[in-house]
């Protein structure tokens, strides 16, 4: 998988007449260029959504918590299909939180903590989920809502020659 962009501005696309059109250089997130053979691309738009900072929490986390929940998606008007449904999860890296598919896609920043040791999320509503992380020392519980508003697209499959 290779992440061409990450909460991008439209002006990081050419606008087509019927879509954002993007550039790929055939390599993978290292720099490497990949073998010849048949890609598939596809991505999320996923749009404002809002972040709520509870703050500091005493519990972490809620025993219902998982590692991933369902989220069903916009329909996507141009696949003329029903809404789509994700697998979304939370994920931590050195910079921080952030919000992803199940596969690994990352979507959307959560926060900027370093540090961070574990982090949980919970399907609050159709609307909304909860992310809890935490440190050695401090749990930290957010919402995120809108999440119904994001959409997936694919691209379909083409030949790297």
């Amino acid at each position: 998988m290779r992440v061409l962009h990450h909460e991008a501005d439209l002006n990081e696309f050419k606008i087509g007449a019927d879509a954002l059109v993007t550039q790929w250089d055939g390599k993978n997130d290292n720099g490497e260029d990949l073998p010849a053979g048949r890609y598939h691309a596809r991505g999320y738009l996923v749009g404002s959504l809002k972040v709520e900072d509870f703050g500091q929490t005493a519990a972490f986390p809620p025993e219902n918590s998982n590692a991933s929940v369902k989220v069903n998606l916009m329909p996507n008007p141009l696949a003329n299909d029903k809404r789509a449904l994700v697998e979304l999860a939370a994920g931590i890296d050195p910079y921080g939180s952030y919000l992803k598919t199940n596969g690994g896609l990352p979507l959307f920043t959560i926060s900027k903590s370093p540090n961070l040791g574990s982090v949980s999320i919970m399907k609050k509503s159709d609307k909304s989920v909860d992310i809890w992380q935490t440190d050695a020392t401090v749990s930290h519980q957010f919402r995120i809502s809108n999440v119904d508003q994001m959409m997936a697209f694919d691209c379909g499959e083409f030949e790297l020659k």
